[in-house]
This record gives structure tokens, C-alpha cells and sequence, in this order.
């Protein structure tokens, strides 16, 4: 058997003040007042007298849970079974679930204290209460809509919105962003910089926004048919890049000349916030919330995936505008529930709000781009394509550079993630043409990027397990020749990357494990 630590952040319950702690009050009740103390001024560098790099966790193991590592022919059989598509592999065939940092991130033990005093009540809970009071101390924002999950808060701002014609502006679309975009009559453009697709770069803000195609785009349409400027908190499809402060600025800026509002996607805030810090020259000396709080304040409208932002599961919306507030708060009792719960659990709702506040502790929030930035550098070092500079989310593989003799229509970044999976048991996701669309013609509309994502959730996988995950990575690109396309053969019309399924176009799936078996024999 495998171990895989859940690792749990150990923060400790604490009346004394030092020089280097806040006390930060995040649960009052009749029952409970606790003061969580942390850490605001730590740093998450630190050298080897070896002259190594190698990210520290900065937390114990506290829990376990077991993970098995199949033989490669069962690997084989759990992926064919599953359409070639990751989505539908049971996680009692996986080793490493890297598929997404969506719900998946380790818990504090904080955290889970917290939803042991959670209140029921279907109408004004207190849970939700200090819920709205963490999300005005981080994202600076008192006006709260709960909704349960990410997704769920686009619907809403959508439905407020957008109505047909609309032209929504962003720095790179999501999946289901551009989905409810669409189903609302309006249509996304993306404003990206000319650097956003380089992949082997130096440039530390990839997610910016392109100034000058912005004011095109209004000048254009004219403000009347722009709804709001989006500005997703490291661009997912894209290698998770972060934007800076100094582009929101412009953006902001150009928004006030016409009127516009602005919605944040916040669900990667946290570790927008962190590349700011390290690569923003004006925030180097800024702690963690004042820069997540400078960030929400030149927005109008922030929402957010409370599975990424704080390791729960559920979401939010939140504005200082009574007007916006108002045009979206009638939606959530008929979509989510009711304004107190908006159909999470309140343990969810409790748990929520103390992983808000630890997202503010560089701790927390380096641990996941430290292990990407140190894969990326590793696998770099082999000669494979990988997105530069690491992002957040997860390590990003250039599946076109990696697999250039199979075509986008073939799905190479589908491919890699299937075969990644059948040598390594490892399950990634395609974020490529699958997880793109196709045109009123049939034809598929090729992504911008072919890219197979290793997410690394905070907190989850040891450096044994990720230099296993570079090893198998390395042996595969040696034997890349071997892996084939794939096509559909069940397809949803819509987002059909979840439950769509695929074939290989060739026995490659076979000559892979017998390559496999031929140099590792019977090693898993």
C-alpha cells in the first residue's frame, strides 16, 4: 500500500501576542470565541546549505488516507473503461488525483474544528454571519450572496447581466464561464497579451489584460453591449499566469471612462496574490490581505470557488454595491437557496470562513506554487515542454510541443492525458480542444493551447510523490512517438470534456504498456 498525507496546517489556539503574530477573531457565538493566531510575517523561502531547491511543507502530517497504485494492464483497462477521459476514472484505480485543485485541498485542523459548532438554522444562521464577516476582513467586500459553488455564482451574474448581443471582455475565458456566457445570448472576447501563449517565458504576469485591445473592443461595440470586464485570478486554461495590480489599475482606468463595471473571478486569488508579492516590485514588503484586499477593492463585483480560494467545498459572491447587490439577490433564492445557506451546508459555510482568513498566510497559500514551480523547473531541466514561469493550479504541459505529430482534431492534449495516466496510474486533465467547442459547421473550434494539467492541490502530495510524477513524465517524453490520437465517440453538446468519451485511433494504447513493461517489468 501507498500513503498519501492529507496534510493538516497546524495552527495553534493562543492568547498571547508577539511581535511577529496578529490575533485575528474568526468565530464568535454564544458557545464559542476563539482567536486564531498566525503567522502574517513568515516567509516561505528557505536555502539548503546544499545549494538545493526544494519546497519545504510548512506542516505536519496528521491524517492519512491510503492510495493504490494498480498494475499498468489494469491502468490500461480502468482508462479504456472510462472513454479515455479522465473525468470518468474511479479514484479506487488512481494513484495521484492531480485532475483539479476543485474540492480537493487539505483542510486545516481549524478548519475542521469549526464545523463541529455550526448553526442549522435554515434562516439565519449564524454560520453565514461569520462567514460574511471573514469575507469583508479578507476581500473587503460587506455585501454577500452564498452560493454552492463557483459555477453556480457565474450563473448568477450572468442571468443579472448578460442579455443577447452582449460582448464580455477577459483575460482568458473559463469553461464554464464562457458556457453561461453563451446559454445568456452573449458571447466572450478575449483579451489576452500577445505574451499569454508563449510558453517558455520570463514574463511574470501572462494573465494580464491587453490595454489597448480593451479600448479597442469598446470602441467597437460601444459600452452599451458591455456588460462587465472580466478578470479571472490566474488565467486557468492558460497555465494558470497571474495578472499584476498595475494592469487591474488600467483596466480600472479605462472601465471608469465608460461606465463599465468589473467582475473577479477570485477563485485563485490567493495565489494571484502571492505572485504579486514575489514579482510585483511595489507589493514586495505588503502582507498577504492588504494585497488580496487592493486587488477586491478595484473591482465592483468579486465572486469566487470556495473549493480553490479556501479548501472547502461552496462559493460566493460579494459587492459594496447596493445596486449590483440587489440585481443579483433575487436569483439566489430561486437557483442556490436561501440567502443565509445558499445551498452549502453550513459546516461547509463554517469551515469557509476560517479557510478565508488562512488564505491570507503566505504559509498557506505558497505551498501549492511551490511544488508547481519546483516541477516546472525539473521538468524543464529534461528538455520537457512545460508552461514557464510555473503557475498556479498545477504544472502545465505543452501537449503540441510534446505530441507534434498528432493534430489538434486528434486531441493531443486528450491523448497525453490518457496516456500519462496508463504509465504512471497518475489522473490529469485535458485542458485543451476537448474542453473546447465546436462550430455550427460540426467543425471543433481549436483551443489556443493544448495543455495536459497536473493540478497540485494545497497541502495533498509529498516531493517523493512529485518526483515520481517527474520520473514517469520523463519516461514517457523518451517514448512519445508511441502515443496516438483519440476520437469521439459519445459527445455531449455541452462542456463535453466532463462526460465525454473517446477511443485511441490505433493500438498505441497497447504498444505503450508493452514498451512500459519491457523496461520497468513488473514494477508498478
Amino acid at each position: 500500500m501507498i500513503l498519501m498525507y492529507f496534510f493538516i496546517y497546524n495552527n495553534t489556539f493562543n492568547y498571547f501576542r508577539t511581535s511577529k503574530q496578529k490575533s485575528i477573531i474568526v468565530n464568535q457565538s454564544n458557545f464559542i470565541k476563539g482567536i486564531f493566531i498566525m503567522n502574517l510575517n513568515s516567509k516561505s523561502s528557505i536555502k539548503f546549505y546544499s545549494g538545493e531547491e526544494i519546497p519545504v511543507e510548512l506542516h505536519k502530517v496528521r491524517i492519512v488516507q491510503k492510495l493504490h497504485l494498480r498494475p499498468i494492464d489494469e491502468r490500461l483497462a480502468a482508462i479504456r473503461e472510462g472513454g479515455f477521459n479522465t473525468f470518468s476514472l474511479s479514484t479506487k484505480d488512481v494513484f495521484l488525483d492531480m485532475l483539479t485543485d476543485s474540492g480537493t485541498n487539505a483542510m486545516s485542523d481549524n478548519q475542521l474544528a469549526s464545523m463541529h459548532h455550526a448553526d442549522d438554522a435554515y434562516a439565519g444562521s449564524q454560520s453565514f454571519y461569520r462567514m460574511e464577516s471573514a469575507i469583508k476582513e479578507v476581500f473587503g467586500k460587506s455585501l454577500v450572496l452564498p452560493v454552492h459553488q463557483g459555477r453556480a455564482a457565474e450563473n448568477i451574474v450572468a442571468k443579472a447581466f448578460v442579455k443577447p448581443g452582449d460582448v464580455v471582455p477577459m483575460n482568458y475565458h473559463f469553461t464554464t464561464t464562457k458556457a453561461h456566457i453563451d446559454l445568456n445570448g452573449g458571447e466572450i472576447a478575449e483579451i489576452f497579451t500577445d505574451q499569454a501563449l508563449i510558453v517558455k517565458s520570463n514574463n511574470p504576469f501572462k494573465g494580464n489584460l491587453d490595454i489597448e485591445k480593451l479600448k479597442a473592443l469598446i470602441a467597437k461595440y460601444g459600452k452599451e453591449r458591455i456588460p462587465f470586464i472580466r478578470l479571472e485570478a490566474s488565467t486557468n486554461l492558460i497555465g494558470g499566469q497571474p495578472f499584476s495590480i498595475a494592469n487591474m489599475r488600467e483596466v480600472r482606468k479605462v472601465a471608469d471612462q465608460h461606465g463599465i463595471i468589473i467582475v473577479l473571478d477570485a477563485s485563485l486569488i490567493g495565489e494571484n496574490a502571492w505572485f504579486i508579492k514575489q514579482r510585483e516590485a511595489e507589493f514586495a514588503n505588503s502582507s498577504i490581505k492588504e494585497i488580496l484586499q487592493t486587488m477586491c477593492g478595484l473591482c465592483d463585483i468579486v465572486y469566487f470557488s470556495s473549493r480553490k480560494v479556501s479548501s472547502t467545498r461552496g462559493g460566493g459572491i460579494c459587492t459594496n454595491n447596493k445596486e449590483l447587490f440587489l440585481k443579483m439577490r433575487d436569483l439566489v433564492p430561486l437557483y442556490e437557496g436561501f440567502l443565509t445557506y445558499g445551498g452549502m451546508s453550513v459546516r461547509e459555510v463554517e469551515a469557509m470562513a476560517v479557510g478565508l482568513i488562512e488564505t491570507t498566510d503566505e504559509t498557506v497559500i505558497s505551498q501549492s506554487p511551490g511544488f508547481i514551480d519546483y516541477t516546472v523547473k525539473e521538468l524543464d531541466k529534461l528538455g520537457i515542454p512545460v508552461i514557464m514561469p510555473g503557475g498556479a493550479l498545477g504544472v502545465h504541459i505543452d501537449a503540441m510541443q510534446f505530441l507534434p505529430h498528432i493534430p489538434q482534431t486528434e486531441y493531443p492534449a486528450g491523448a497525453l492525458a490518457a496516456a500519462f495516466y496508463i504509465v504512471s496510474g497518475c489522473r490529469g486533465m485535458e485542458r485543451g480542444t476537448v474542453s473546447s467547442v465546436r462550430d455550427e459547421n460540426g467543425n471543433d473550434i481549436l483551443s489556443d493551447m493544448e495543455l495536459l494539467r497536473l493540478a497540485f492541490p494545497r497541502r495533498v502530495f509529498t516531493l517523493s510523490q512529485t518526483k515520481f510524477v517527474i520520473d514517469r513524465m520523463h519516461w514517457l517524453y523518451k517514448n512519445r512517438d508511441l502515443i496516438g490520437g483519440l476520437k469521439f465517440v459519445d459527445e455531449p453538446k455541452v462542456l463535453r470534456f466532463f462526460v465525454g468519451r473517446l477511443d485511441a485511433v490505433s493500438d498505441w494504447p497497447e504498444k505503450l504498456v508493452a514498451k512500459y513493461k519491457a523496461d520497468f517489468g513488473d514494477s508498478l
